[in-house]
C-alpha cells in the first residue's frame, strides 16, 4: 500500500512487483518487527523470520513449513511462509498446493494465503485475490486480518468505496492495531470523506504508531489539507512574489502589496488571507492580523493551520485562554500539527489539567520521537501525577540515547530525590536515594558549581 505524494493526480495503475514488500511484508500493520539478527542460536521460528529479514528466503522456507505444520492457525507464520514461496520464485507451486489443500479440506487460512499469493502477481491481484480473501472472511468472519487484507487489496485496485467497509471492520475488530487506520483514512479520503479520514488520523496519533506510519500519515494529511490544491494558475506568480518577500527577504511591506493584489482578483482565497495575516503580524499590527486570520478561518473552516496562526498571535499577546479553543480546533482538524500540540500541552499544564497535558505531550512524542522538549514536558506531567515509573521512562529514554545530556541527567537525579523523600518504606527510600545520588554526582562531575544538583544532594544527606 502506498500513499501518493501529489494531492491532485490520480494514482497510477497496478504495479506488478510491489506485493512482496507491501502486502506480504511481516511488519506492515502487524506489530512485527524483526531486526537483522546474526547467526547466533535461535528457536526455529525466530531463525526463519531472521533469515527472511536477511533476504535469505530459501533458508527460511523449510523451517517455516515445519513450524506452520505445527501451528496452522498462526497467521504470522502463514504470511511468512507465503512470502518465502513468493520470494524464492515458487508462487505457482504454492498456489497449486493451496488449491489442493482447499479441495481436501477448506480452511480460512488456506484462502488467506492463497489471496496473498495471488496478490503478489499482477495478473491475479484483482478478482482472484479478492475472491480468496472474501472466502477467508466467510469462513472466519471475526478475524481482523482477513478483513484488513481484503480492504488493502481493494484499495490497491483503486476500488476505494469498496475498501472502506472491510478496513473499518478490521479496525473495529482490532482497535489495538494502530496502522489499520492508515489505509482506512486513505480510502475515506479517496471517497471524498475528508472529515472521516482526519478522524482516523486523529485516532492513529493517539495509538502509538511507529515512525513509518507517522510519516505516511503526514503525507496523507498534507494531501487532505493542501491549501494550494485548487489555487488559480493566473495568481501563482504574484503569490510566489509575496512568499519570497515574506519568507526569504523578510520584507512584509512588499509582501502585503503582492498578497493584496491577488485578493483584488480572487477575494475568497483563504490561504492568501492567512499569508496576509502573517505579514501584518510580522509588522506587529495585531488588529489587522487577527482580521485576516479570522477571514481565512471563515473561508476555509476545515484548515487547522488557520486556527494555529490565530492561536499563535493570541499567545504572543499573553492571551492563552483566547488561544486554547483555536489550538484545540487546530489539532482536531489537523492532528499532525506538532506546534499546536506543544502549545496546547503547555496551556493545559499551566492550567493544572494534567490529563489533557499528558495527552498532548504523548501525541507529540509520537510525532517527534527524537525531540527532547516533548519528552521533558511529558516527564514533568507524569511526575506531577505521581507516575514515577512513567517519568523515569521518559527521562531515561533521552539519557540512554544521549548520555552526556546533563539537563535530563539532573532531572533524573531530582526525580529520584523527590521519590526518596516521599517513600514510605525504608528499602524504597534507600534505593531511590542511591539512584538519585548516582545521577546528581554525574552532573556535579561535569558541572561542580551546579547549585541545583548540590542542593538536591544535600537534601538526600539530610540536615
Amino acid at each position: 500500500m502506498r500513499l501518493h505524494a501529489s494531492p491532485t493526480p490520480p494514482p497510477p495503475r497496478r504495479r506488478p512487483s510491489w506485493a512482496a514488500a507491501a502486502i506480504l511484508g511481516l511488519g506492515l500493520v502487524t506489530g512485527c518487527h524483526h531486526g537483522a539478527l546474526g547467526e547466533r542460536h535461535l528457536a526455529p521460528r525466530a531463525q526463519a523470520l531472521a533469515w527472511l529479514d536477511q533476504d535469505q528466503p530459501a533458508r527460511a522456507l523449510p523451517l517455516l513449513e515445519a513450524e506452520y505444520a505445527r501451528a496452522p492457525e498462526d497467521l504470522e507464520l502463514a504470511r511468512a511462509l507465503t512470502e518465502s514461496f513468493v520470494r524464492t520464485g515458487r508462487t505457482d507451486t504454492w498456489i497449486s498446493e493451496l488449491r489442493r489443500r482447499n479441495a481436501q479440506e477448506e480452511r480460512a487460512e488456506n484462502h488467506y494465503m492463497l489471496g496473498l499469493a495471488y496478490f503478489s502477481r499482477a495478473s491475479d491481484a484483482g478478482a482472484p485475490a479478492l475472491a480468496a480473501f472474501e472466502r477467508a472472511i466467510a469462513l472466519a468472519p471475526d478475524e481482523p486480518e482477513f478483513h484488513y487484507r481484503l480492504g488493502i487489496a481493494r484499495l490497491e485496485s483503486e476500488q476505494y468505496p469498496a475498501a472502506v467497509a472491510p478496513l473499518r471492520r478490521a479496525a473495529e475488530l482490532a482497535p489495538e492495531r494502530a496502522g489499520i487506520r492508515l489505509p482506512l483514512a486513505k480510502a475515506l479520503y479517496r471517497t471524498g470523506d475528508d472529515a472521516g479520514a482526519v478522524a482516523m488520523l486523529s485516532a492513529l496519533v493517539r495509538a502509538e504508531p511507529n515512525p513509518s506510519e507517522v510519516a505516511t500519515a503526514r503525507t496523507l494529511m498534507e494531501q487532505i489539507s493542501n491549501p494550494f490544491a485548487r489555487f488559480p494558475k493566473a495568481a501563482e506568480p504574484k503569490l510566489e512574489e509575496g512568499l519570497r518577500y515574506l519568507h526569504e527577504l523578510d520584507a512584509p511591506h512588499p509582501a502585503i502589496v503582492a498578497f493584496e493584489e491577488v485578493l483584488r482578483d480572487y477575494p475568497d482565497l483563504a490561504v492568501v488571507h492567512a499569508l496576509l495575516g502573517l505579514a501584518w503580524q510580522r509588522l506587529d499590527d495585531a488588529g489587522r492580523a487577527v482580521e485576516q486570520f479570522k477571514r481565512a478561518i471563515e473561508l476555509a473552516p476545515e484548515d487547522g493551520k488557520n486556527h494555529l496562526y490565530l492561536a499563535e498571535l493570541y499567545l504572543s499577546r499573553q492571551r492563552p485562554e483566547s488561544a486554547r479553543p483555536h489550538l484545540e480546533r487546530a489539532v482536531a482538524l489537523n492532528p499532525l500539527l506538532e506546534l499546536a500540540w506543544f502549545q496546547l500541552g503547555d496551556i493545559h499544564l499551566e492550567r493544572g489539567d494534567l490529563k489533557a497535558a499528558r495527552e498532548a505531550f504523548q501525541v507529540l512524542t509520537v510525532l517527534q520521537p527524537d525531540a527532547l522538549p516533548p519528552r521533558g514536558k511529558l516527564a514533568l506531567v507524569l511526575q506531577r501525577e505521581g507516575d514515577w515509573a512513567g517519568a523515569e521512562r521518559e527521562l531515561r529514554h533521552v539519557v540512554e540515547k544521549d548520555p552526556e545530556n546533563l539537563e535530563f541527567t539532573l532531572r533524573l537525579g531530582i526525580l529520584f530525590t523527590e521519590r526518596a523523600q516521599r517513600a514510605t518504606r525504608l528499602e524504597e527510600r534507600r534505593a531511590a536515594s542511591a539512584e538519585a545520588e548516582q545521577w546528581l554526582r554525574k552532573v556535579l562531575e561535569a558541572q561542580p558549581e551546579n547549585a541545583v544538583a548540590s542542593r538536591a544532594l544535600q537534601q538526600l544527606k539530610g540536615p
